[in-house]
């Protein structure tokens, strides 16, 4: 991607529904402390091949001593790469990120020859709705599934191997793809290799670390020197940056994180293209996360509406008492 959009995603720019000014309440997430941010914070690991997701990121709690820590990543152990995970508090954003849009860089071994033209235009027949059945081991029902293919790049083929970038709605499983593709080939085909590239915003050739690279920065925190452990971790907010935003003012803060659903009188800014029905993050004039939610209006009518329901609050991230409280609770 040329940008920072996950695939399938729109630019959206933020528009001031009313002027709003932080108070003395909350801080900026890019200010936290260290042990702060192993409560509220996320890293980018890279995953190696072998080991499960659940392996890992128990790697990662025992390296960095903290009781809770939880990833957005597949079963599959042969699955390497972009690894996101949650740490303390963060947990909570787990399956928000899980839904985000992925991307792979896959090696599909042919079980016969096939000219390169041939593959590549089966490949473009795949770019779009696709229907799929999860395979035998997976952790969802069986039954048939939509799923986006935004895009898929053919890079290179050797023999019969084929190298290929794809990029696909969250769900997608890539060795049900590749058997998939080697079906409209009409010679067979199966998942060699597989790599993530990106996960919601979080991609390789940014900020990914290794599990030794946690373990150098934990023990020189442990020394006395954050300066390593402070470029791994960034604040849990970093892991919603592609999500559309609500900016609501402080007033509203506390009955939010109480679990109330937000009113158009609690908002400041907002993202353009939000649709109703849409996922939408909730946050304070200084950037930090109170909640996540379904938005009940798009765009233009948040902007133009004076009172009603904005969003419903699906899962509440900030805990109640960090900021005053402005307004009561409303019950539906």
């Amino acid at each position: 991607m040329s940008d920072d959009r996950l695939p399938g995603e729109q630019k959206k720019d933020l528009l001031v529904k009313s002027d709003c000014q932080p108070g003395g309440y909350g801080k900026d997430p890019y200010s936290r402390s260290v042990a702060e941010l192993l409560d509220k914070g996320v890293i980018n690991l890279d995953k190696p091949y072998g080991p499960t997701s659940h392996e890992v990121t128990a790697w990662v709690k025992n390296i960095l001593h903290i009781d809770r820590a939880g990833h957005s990543g597949t079963l599959d152990p042969h699955v390497t790469g972009v690894l996101p995970i949650m740490l303390g508090d963060a947990t909570r954003l787990v399956r928000t990120l899980l839904l985000s849009g992925k991307e792979y860089v896959c090696v599909m071994r042919l079980h016969a020859d096939v000219p390169e033209a041939r593959v590549r235009a089966i490949l473009d027949e795949f770019t779009g709705v696709i229907y799929q059945r999860p395979p035998l081991v997976s952790a969802v029902k069986r039954q048939l599934r939509k799923r986006t293919i935004y895009y898929i790049d053919f890079l290179e083929m050797r023999g019969r191997d084929v190298l290929f970038r794809v990029g696909c709605e969250a769900g997608t499983y890539i060795r049900k793809l590749c058997h998939d593709i080697g079906e409209a080939l009409g010679v067979g085909a199966h998942m060699y290799e597989l790599r993530r590239t990106r996960s919601g915003p979080f991609k390789e050739d940014e900020t990914l670390i290794t599990l030794q690279d946690l373990t150098d920065a934990y023990f020189y925190y442990t020394q006395g020197d954050e300066t390593p452990l402070r470029k791994i971790i960034f604040p849990m907010e970093y892991a919603l940056r592609n999500l559309p935003r609500v900016i609501v003012k402080d007033s509203a803060v506390d009955a939010l994180a109480e679990g109330a659903p937000l009113y158009v009188q609690g908002i400041c800014k907002v993202d353009t293209g939000i649709k109703q029905g849409d996922m939408v993050a909730v946050f304070t004039l200084k950037g930090e996360v109170v909640s996540i939610g379904t938005a009940k209006m798009a765009t233009e009518e948040l902007m133009a509406a004076r009172e009603g329901q904005a969003m419903g609050t699906a899962r509440v991230v900030m805990e109640p008492g960090v900021y005053p409280k402005g307004w009561k609770k409303k019950l539906k």
